[in-house]
C-alpha cells in the first residue's frame, strides 16, 4: 500500500505529525510548523478539518460540559472546538505549501462537509479520528473516495473495528490503515496495550500501526519493534505557542529525537537473514576450529590430548572432532598446526 509517494512495504515506518490545535491561531505559524516537520525528516503532516458547529451543539446544558478528570474539565465542548479548530480558508495555502516543499500532507475530515471541502486538494489520504470511529455514515463516505484511509481504533470495540473494516471494503476500499490509540490525554503506559498493533494486522487483515498519546519517545520505538508501518505523534512548533494540545505534543527536538530512535530501530530490526557476509566470513577467524596441541609423529593416533577445539578459525570445524579421534596420522605435526583432512 502506499500514501502518495510512500511505500508501507518498502520504505519504512510512515511518521505523521499532527498539528491539531497547535496553530496558535496564526497560519505563519503553521507554516513554520510544516517547515519543521519537513526539517526533521517527518513523512507528513495532518489537519483537522472541523468547525465548533460540525462537531457539537451551542449548548450550556450539562451533557456538554466537560469532565471526567481531562485536560479540559470544565469547558464547553463548543468553546474548546471553536479555540482548536483551523480556520478552512487556511487549507488551500498550506497544501499548497506543504507541497512545495515536499512533505505529505492530508487532513481528519469530521463530517460530509469536511470530506467534500477537503476533495479539492486531492488528499494522499484521509485520517477517522478515535471520537468519529463510531459514526459509520462518515467512514462510509470518507472511504468511498477511494483514497487509502487511516482509522484510530481508541475508543471501539473489537465488533466495532469489525464494522468499520468491513464499512471500508463495501464501498471497495481495501487500503485500510488500522492505528492502536489510548483515547487519553496524555496516555499512561500502562494503558498503552502495544501488543494489540500485531493482532490488529492479523485478526482484520490490514496494516497496523500506532497514533501516540503518551509522553516522551519510549512508546513509538516499541511500537515500530510490533510491526507499526504508521506512526502519529502530536507535534507542536515551540510549547510556548500554547493551546488545547500542547501539553501532550512534542517539539521540535522531541519529535527529531523520536524520528531518529525510530528509524534507529528500523536499521536494528534488519530483515531475517542467515547469511554470511564478508564482515560475517572475516568474524570467523575468532571462532574455534581443530588444532594440534600436541607434536604428533607419522603413525600415532589422534587423541585429546593432542587434539584441540581452539580459536583461531583457520582449521578443521569442530564437529569433526570425534571422526578423527583415534585415527593413525599419515603424517608428522607440531603444535600450532591445522587440523585438515
Amino acid at each position: 500500500m502506499k500514501i502518495g509517494n510512500f511505500d508501507l512495504k518498502k520504505d519504512g515506518t510512515y511518521i505523521i505529525s499532527e498539528l491539531s490545535a497547535n496553530h496558535g491561531r496564526d497560519i505563519n505559524i503553521v507554516k513554520k510548523t510544516i517547515k519543521a516537520a519537513k526539517e526533521i525528516g517527518a513523512n507528513a503532516v495532518k489537519l483537522q478539518t472541523y468547525t465548533a458547529d460540525t462537531l457539537t451543539l451551542n449548548s450550556d446544558k450539562e451533557d456538554f460540559i466537560i469532565k471526567g478528570g481531562t485536560l479540559w474539565d470544565d469547558k464547553k465542548l463548543y468553546e474548546l472546538y471553536k479555540e482548536a479548530y483551523l480556520p478552512w480558508e487556511w487549507h488551500k495555502e498550506l497544501f499548497e505549501y506543504a507541497r512545495s516543499i515536499d512533505i505529505d500532507i492530508f487532513s481528519s475530515p469530521f463530517d460530509k462537509s469536511a470530506v467534500d471541502f477537503l476533495e479539492q486538494f486531492n488528499p494522499s489520504a484521509y485520517k477517522i479520528a478515535s471520537f468519529e470511529i463510531t459514526d459509520y455514515d462518515l467512514i462510509k463516505y470518507t472511504a468511498s473516495k477511494g483514497k487509502p484511509i487511516i482509522i484510530s481504533t481508541g475508543i471501539a470495540t473489537i465488533s466495532e473495528i469489525q464494522d468499520a473494516v468491513d464499512i471500508c471494503r463495501s464501498v471497495g476500499n481495501e487500503n485500510i490503515i488500522l492505528l492502536k490509540c489510548t483515547s487519553s490525554y496524555p496516555a499512561p503506559l500502562e494503558d498503552a496495550n502495544l501488543a494489540t498493533i500485531p493482532n490488529l494486522a492479523q485478526t482484520f487483515g490490514v496494516v497496523s500501526g500506532f497514533s501516540d498519546h503518551t509522553l516522551g519517545t519510549t512508546a513509538p520505538v516499541v511500537a515500530v519493534t510490533l510491526g507499526a508501518k504508521v506512526i502519529e505523534k502530536h507535534f507542536i512548533l515551540d510549547k510556548s505557542i500554547g493551546g488545547p494540545d500542547a501539553d501532550f505534543s512534542l517539539d521540535k527536538q522531541e519529535f527529531s529525537d523520536m524520528i531518529k530512535a525510530v528509524r534507529d530501530t528500523e536499521g536494528l530490526l534488519g530483515k531475517v537473514d542467515y547469511t554470511l557476509t564478508a564482515k560475517k566470513k572475516k568474524s570467523r577467524q575468532f571462532a574455534r576450529s581443530l588444532y594440534v596441541s600436541k607434536d604428533i609423529k607419522k603413525g600415532e593416533l589422534f587423541t585429546e590430548k593432542n587434539i584441540r577445539s581452539v580459536r583461531p578459525g583457520y582449521g578443521l570445524h569442530p564437529k569433526y572432532l570425534n571422526d578423527i579421534l583415534g585415527k593413525e596420522a599419515k603424517k608428522s605435526y607440531t603444535i600450532g598446526d591445522r587440523v585438515s583432512f
